[in-house]
């Protein structure tokens, strides 16, 4: 059943954007699985048929979301996998595994990361934000393309923020070495680059029946927040003029990235950003809404990529 993006806003759920949707046979992959968003979107697409793998750092607790969603669902099947963003080794090993469990792979959520936390490094000396938001996805979708190409009509779809409004990609200095860290910078440039990551993959994989779309979920209290004071939500408010912080439900959080991995309505379409289950414009003045210019400029995406490339080797 077709429908308009029109029908769907900020109070959306993820299951009234699932409703007309059969995500039977379909495998779906989410970092970030055990709580939040990813346990939200894992249950929603579940519930619709799909075979879902989740990832977490904490298996114990995502295998505990797990059962309850499998208990809830009709879903075939609710897999959990170890998978640790910052680290290379882990990454590949979980890619390896994968690989072999499921041969194909018809929706990439890159659903997990950290905001605002302090200084924090990878043993390989990168900065925790950028790391963990970007370079860890960016590693994880080039080892599973193999997978999507299988799986085409396929898509990725990167969890971003209106966050990315704070800071494009800082290529002179990406990890903070020599300037000055500011948590809010890096978060910002950490979406930058999810936005930057889904434009240049969504021109790479295209011809292959791949797509790519970033989102901003909304301003939703979840574990993603675990590192902010209260003085952190004036900062942010001070540091974005003319915006206001209205917060979503988990429910209502999880529909724009399910309405990316999914809906119709988005066929032939990619390289985009959603906010509120339909396309953002470009917006380059006050507020939070819309996204900036620097997000979806191809040339700083093509940028990007040969840095990133560089960095996971």
């Amino acid at each position: 059943m077709s429908r308009e993006a029109s029908a769907f806003g900020a109070a959306t759920t993820a299951d009234e954007v699932l409703e007309d949707v059969d995500l039977s046979g379909k495998t779906v992959l989410i970092t970030g699985a055990s709580s939040g968003l990813g346990a939200e979107s894992a249950r929603a697409m579940a519930a619709r048929g799909a075979r879902v793998v989740m990832t977490a750092r904490q298996v114990d607790k995502a295998r505990g979301v797990a059962e309850a969603i499998q208990r809830e669902t009709s879903s075939p099947g609710v897999d959990v996998m170890s998978l640790e963003l910052t680290d290379p080794l882990s990454i590949r090993a979980f890619a390896e595994a994968f690989l072999g469990r499921y041969p194909r792979l018809d929706i990439l959520l890159n659903n997990a990361g950290v905001m605002a936390c302090p200084l924090a490094r990878t043993a390989a000396g990168f900065e925790m934000q950028f790391a963990s938001n970007h370079l860890g996805h960016f590693l994880l979708a080039n080892l599973l393309t193999p997978a999507l190409r299988r799986g085409a009509p396929a898509r990725i779809v990167a969890v971003s923020s209106a966050g990315h409004r704070l800071s494009p990609v800082l290529f002179d200095d990406v990890h903070f070495d020599s300037t000055p860290y500011d948590k809010w910078t890096a978060y910002g440039q950490s979406k930058t680059a999810n936005i930057l990551h889904a434009v240049e993959l969504d021109r790479l994989l295209r011809d292959d029946g791949v797509r790519a779309f970033a989102i901003h979920p909304g301003a939703i209290v979840t574990e993603l927040g675990r590192h902010l004071a209260r003085e952190d939500l004036a900062t942010l408010a001070a540091r974005s003029p003319g915006s206001k912080l209205e917060f979503k439900q988990v429910q209502a959080g999880a529909a724009t990235q399910v309405f990316a991995a999914t809906a119709p309505e988005l066929e032939g379409r990619g390289g985009v950003y959603l906010e509120d289950c339909a396309i953002a414009q470009v917006n380059d003045g006050e507020g939070n809404r819309g996204v900036r210019s620097y997000a979806l400029d191809p040339q700083a995406a093509s940028r990007l990529w040969k840095v990133s490339e560089e960095m996971v080797a």
